[in-house]
């Protein structure tokens, strides 16, 4: 009798044994573990300066938060359930989710302090400079500045004239987790002495920002140079040509040239990168604009531009903020067929010629969307002193460019 209870206790002690087991492990997965934080590890590469520079960046997180900026162009991935919105884990969305509501609570901020300012730019030409080159870039992208001031975007004489350069940036938007990026864009300050940085977040609809500040900055610090372009880091531009073509004209009249797009009807599809409900412009048609691969102005079209741009609502794509600033102050926007924004497509009457012959780009000013070995490349190939353009090969007509069907939206993405 007592061999059979003792053996009935030592059953029942087993079966308490794996019971609290089994508890002890569903426990487990009932404790929640988002409290716990994940060590982040460092980025490797960030002691270089400039040549490991991009390297450094890409290698580092690219869905850190930032902190919240005045105007947020993107907002994190919702999940909707029962009406309620989680926003606590999701990465953000691309920029077609844009926060309108938040942005038009926030879109009166448009003055921000400016980090990195180049004061002597332009007072230390005698009499200013013929052309200053404003490119629009953002930190992460030093590899493209630095092909711009190796080609075309040189500072110094070109056909006699002195050409200027700034690169307009505003602050990346994980900036918390790109611990080095201020050292890194200080150092290629001291370098080049060709950087603009504003303390405002470098995202697609924070552009307009970035354009009144620069207008501000070359009415302030500028008001002495002629004339003025200003692009994207992604183009190649043909500056002799440019030069040449400003030479006949006078910077204390009004001028603005490039790729003209009219009758633009707004997009009002939400999934569009350029999605524009009709709460915001309530208009069919956007005013005349310049495509933002690049355009021309001069001097006394900029002071008036600047003083528009203040008394304009600010929109948020910039190139038609800029249009209608030209609307305020009634000047009409020049068409340049040698403004290529779209980039080049071969003219069918002409089958024998290369999109990327250097004879193709010869006559032009401006080509949207290269790489950066593109750029360096058509830039060497066009200075050659082997370059012959005068045999033409012979075709059965001449032909001549068809102007492009303009297209019905924005055409300047960030590059």
């Amino acid at each position: 009798m007592r061999v059979r209870l003792k053996g009935d206790a030592i059953c029942t002690l087993l079966l308490l044994v794996a019971l609290c087991s089994l508890l002890y492990s569903q426990l487990e997965h009932l404790v929640p573990v988002g409290n716990k934080e994940p060590t982040q590890k460092k980025p490797s590469g960030t002691s270089k300066i400039f040549s490991d520079a991009r390297a450094s960046w890409r290698l580092m997180p690219a869905e850190a938060t930032a902190p919240r900026p005045p105007v947020t162009p993107t907002i994190r991935r919702t999940e909707v359930a029962n009406k309620k919105v989680q926003t606590t884990t999701a990465p953000p969305l691309t920029d077609s989710a844009f926060n309108f509501k938040r942005y038009l609570l926030n879109k009166d901020n448009r003055n921000f302090n400016i980090l990195i300012n180049q004061p002597k730019k332009c007072r230390k030409i005698p009499g200013g400079p013929f052309l200053l080159i404003a490119i629009k870039s953002v930190v992460e992208d030093f590899d493209r500045r630095e092909i711009v001031r190796k080609t075309w975007g040189r500072e110094g004489l070109v056909n006699g004239e002195q050409i200027q350069r700034v690169f307009l940036l505003g602050t990346p938007k994980n900036r918390t987790v790109l611990a080095t990026w201020e050292t890194l864009v200080h150092q290629e300050s001291q370098a080049y002495r060709d950087i603009l940085l504003w303390d405002f977040v470098d995202t697609f609809f924070n552009l307009t920002l970035k354009e009144i500040h620069f207008l501000n900055w070359a009415a302030e610090f500028c008001h002495n140079v002629k004339f003025i372009f200003k692009g994207d880091a992604d183009v190649f531009v043909n500056v002799e040509n440019i030069v040449d073509f400003l030479e006949r004209h006078d910077p204390t009249e009004d001028l603005f040239v490039g790729d003209i797009i009219y009758n633009a009807r707004p997009i009002r599809v939400r999934k569009s990168k350029y999605y524009i409900p009709e709460t915001m412009y309530g208009l069919s048609i956007y005013p005349a604009y310049a495509g933002g691969g690049g355009f021309l102005l001069s001097s006394r079209t900029m002071r008036k531009l600047s003083r528009a741009c203040r008394e304009v609502e600010l929109f948020p794509i910039d190139d038609v903020f800029l249009g209608m600033c030209l609307q305020r102050i009634n000047l009409k926007p020049v068409l340049h067929e040698g403004f290529k924004t779209f980039g080049i497509v071969k003219p069918s009457a002409a089958p024998h010629l290369q999109t990327f012959d250097p004879c193709f780009y010869k006559d032009l000013m401006v080509v949207h969307s290269l790489k950066v070995a593109e750029i360096w490349l058509m830039w060497n190939l066009l200075h050659s002193p082997h370059l012959s353009c005068t045999q033409k090969k012979q075709v059965k007509k001449p032909f001549q460019w068809k102007k492009k069907a303009q297209p019905t939206t924005q055409a300047s993405p960030l590059g």
